[in-house]
Parts: structure tokens; C-alpha cells; sequence
């Protein structure tokens, strides 16, 4: 990473089914990094966006947005149970990367899949 990204480096998933990233090179755990190009006028705009936008979904605490990182708790309806989301800028690739993971537990069922996959499309709605 250069000048103009994040602060913090996304830490790896763990050797369990219950995590993605856009930074896995292992395809169960890989997850395409969002765009904001042609989306949002800067990436600041749209980490603004994205705060905006976590803040309106239920269960999802925003605990840290420090210019472009963002980390959010996700707190499970039923069980309790909470997720890491964290959204880091990475200028030189000028894409967004991405971490969702399970604190506890083995399997995920696709939870943090979906959530990042509902984030994207919300973003995308929202900037058009």
C-alpha cells in the first residue's frame, strides 16, 4: 500500500470457513474489493458514504472510521453473536479492500459473504 491509503493493514483470515476478504488468495475466502470509481468523486466521499450507510443497517455498530478505515461490529438478531467489518483504501490499486469475520465459532454459513455483498449493492444504489 502507498501514500493515501489506510492507516491499518487487514489483518488475514483465519484458517476457518468464516471469513472473507478481498486480500484471501484462497478462493473460498476471496471476495472482490469494492469500487468507488465512476461511483463516488473521491474515496473519502465514499468512506463517508459507507459510514452513512452502516450506521443506517440494524446491528451494525460503526467503532472506528478514522479517514479511510472503517470498523464496524455486526451483532448477530438471535444468538448475539459478533463480526468484524473492516474497509480499508488502497490507493494503489484505488480500491476499497475489504475483512468480514466471525469472532467465534467455525462455520458462517455465508453471513459475512452476504453482508459484504448487500454493502456493495446499497452502495451502489445509493450513488446512483
Amino acid at each position: 500500500m502507498s501514500a493515501g491509503d489506510c492507516p491499518v493493514t487487514l489483518k488475514p483470515c483465519p484458517h476457518r470457513p468464516n471469513c472473507v476478504s478481498s486480500l484471501a488468495t484462497n478462493h473460498r475466502q476471496a471476495i472482490a474489493p469494492i469500487h468507488f470509481d465512476g461511483v463516488f468523486a473521491s474515496p473519502e466521499t465514499g468512506f463517508q458514504q459507507l459510514a452513512r450507510l452502516l450506521d443506517e443497517l440494524p446491528g451494525i455498530t460503526v467503532v472506528q472510521h478514522r479517514g479511510l478505515y472503517l470498523h464496524a461490529e455486526c451483532r448477530s438478531p438471535v444468538f448475539r453473536f459478533v463480526d468484524d467489518l473492516e474497509f480499508c483504501w488502497d490507493a494503489s490499486r484505488q480500491a476499497c479492500q475489504v475483512r468480514s469475520a466471525s469472532r467465534t465459532g467455525y462455520y458462517d454459513f455465508g453471513v459475512n459473504r452476504r453482508r459484504v455483498e448487500r454493502i456493495r449493492r446499497l452502495l451502489q444504489a445509493d450513488a446512483g
